[in-house]
């Protein structure tokens, strides 16, 4: 079983494609955790991106946290694992989807 889900449990970190696990995996608690820190990365990216746009020196240092959150949210999928990824973890609890 855990087997089958974890492409789907990667797409939580890939950007937008997050909402995909979201949606097709509802019952599956291992994948929808990702899912959810996923969803939760992203908005923080997504809030990142549009600070930039007014201090852009923020983009660089913040693009390469996410970046290295998502690989290591990535690397625990495929290690069958679940990851509480700091502050983003925190963050994905609160959304109500």
């Amino acid at each position: 079983m855990l087997r089958d889900n974890k492409p789907f449990a990667l797409l939580s970190y890939c950007f937008i494609l997050c909402i995909m696990p979201l949606v097709q995996k509802k019952d599956d608690e291992f994948v929808q955790f990702h899912a959810r820190q996923g969803l939760a990365l992203f908005l923080c990216e997504m809030a990142f991106f549009i600070v930039s746009i007014v201090f852009p020196f923020l983009f660089r240092p913040a693009a390469f946290i996410f970046a290295v959150l998502s690989f290591w949210g990535m690397i625990k999928v495929l290690r069958g694992e679940r990851a509480t990824l700091p502050f983003i973890h925190s963050l994905s609890q609160k959304l109500d989807i």
